[in-house]
């Protein structure tokens, strides 16, 4: 204590602890990262974000034929989402996106489709007189239009899953698409499997004068 006084008294103060500039400078230095590692790690997370958001939760697809006109038209830009099917089982009436089945790999078929649920498990479906009908009763689809017939006619060159009644399979749906006259579906090759599914068209975000939600089945046009 005294050492000190004196060296007050002499006009000198006693060493402190307080940083300099130049010392901050040299610890921010330190502490702080390289631009291009920030840069990796915050790509890095995006990516990430990305890959779980479309593998988990919804993504982006196109309409490429016109199988389900005039419902979606080609070209139209749809939101998949995909969270709704791990609470409940897909819906008659579901416009869903799926894998190709073990049937559609074998003629070839790679990428994913769009068709409409019908059937459901443990359905008796069957085709009379060009209406589906489900477990003896014809099934209401007014989104078709009035004059459209639906039979087993476009399943050229193979053996029609609906040649005959079918009882749907348990944890399989039966899906058509809405032009009825120019889709290839289950009529032709048969059911998807559940765990086929990727999810279900719920927004149509483009073209902009025809965006919103894809909800219940429209009223067939007079």
């Amino acid at each position: 204590m005294f050492a000190e006084f004196l060296s007050m008294a002499d006009g000198k103060l006693p060493p402190t602890n307080a940083s300099t500039p130049e010392s901050m400078r040299a610890k921010a230095e330190k502490t702080t990262e390289p631009w291009w590692l920030e840069m990796a790690k915050t790509l890095g997370l995006a990516a990430l974000l990305a890959f779980g958001i479309r593998t988990f939760v919804a993504e982006a697809r196109y309409i490429p034929t016109g199988s389900m006109e005039e419902t979606l038209l080609i070209n139209d830009r749809l939101i998949i989402e995909k969270i709704s099917y791990y609470f409940h089982a897909p819906h008659r009436g579901d416009i869903i996106v799926f894998n190709p089945t073990p049937a559609l790999q074998q003629a070839g078929f790679r990428d994913a489709f769009i068709k409409r649920v019908v059937g459901l498990p443990g359905d008796r479906v069957e085709l009379r007189q060009g209406r589906v009908y489900i477990n003896n009763q014809p099934l209401p689809e007014p989104y078709l239009a009035p004059s459209t017939l639906t039979s087993v006619d476009t399943c050229a060159g193979i053996q029609p899953y609906l040649a005959q009644p079918q009882v749907i399979p348990a944890n399989s749906y039966l899906v058509l698409g809405d032009n009825r006259n120019n889709s290839f579906d289950g009529r032709c090759w048969g059911v998807v499997p559940r765990n086929y599914i990727i999810g279900r068209a719920a927004i149509r975000f483009w073209p902009p004068d025809r965006w919103g939600l894809i909800t219940d089945p429209k009223e067939p046009q007079q």
